[in-house]
C-alpha cells in the first residue's frame, strides 16, 4: 500500500475495536486480521453484508482496506468495521460525510453488556424471594 493516500480510522461496537487502514484507488481487497472477510466470518454472509455496506455508498469507488480488529464476539467485530470503514470514508469530503451520516454509519451504537451488581446473581436478577 502507498503512504500518500492512506486513511485511518477507529471502529468500535461493544467491546471491539476495529483500526481501519484504507487506501484509495485500488482493487477492493479487504484484509481483516491477514484474512479474507470470507476466512474471517466464515459461513456467515450478513456479517459479510454489514462489512461491505459503506463501500455500496462511496459511489464507484475502490478501496484497499487492511483491518486489525479485537475484542467482542464476531457481530460486533463486524460492526466495529463498519463504523471504521464509514469513518475513514466520510474523510474524503463532505458528500462521502453525508451519505454515511444520512445511512447511519457514523454512529457508534454505544449499547453495551450491564454490569453485575453486588449481592444479585446477574446485573437485574433478584434472589427468589422467599417469605418463610
Amino acid at each position: 500500500m502507498e503512504n500518500k493516500n492512506l486513511i485511518l480510522a477507529t471502529g468500535r461496537r461493544k467491546t471491539s475495536v476495529a483500526q481501519v487502514r484504507m487506501s484509495q484507488g485500488g482493487e477492493g481487497k479487504i484484509t481483516i486480521n491477514s484474512k479474507t472477510p470470507e476466512a474471517y466470518f466464515g459461513n456467515t454472509p450478513r456479517l459479510r453484508w454489514v462489512i461491505n455496506t459503506p463501500f455500496d455508498l462511496a459511489k464507484d469507488q475502490k478501496f484497499d482496506c487492511v483491518v486489525k480488529v479485537v475484542g467482542g464476539g464476531v457481530s460486533s467485530q463486524a460492526g466495529a468495521i463498519r463504523h471504521g470503514i464509514a469513518r475513514a470514508i466520510a474523510s474524503l469530503g463532505d458528500s462521502f460525510h453525508a451519505s454515511m451520516k444520512k445511512a447511519g454509519f457514523l454512529t457508534r451504537d454505544s449499547r453495551m453488556v450491564e454490569r453485575k451488581k453486588p449481592g444479585r446473581p446477574k446485573a437485574r436478577k433478584r434472589f427468589q424471594f422467599s417469605k418463610r
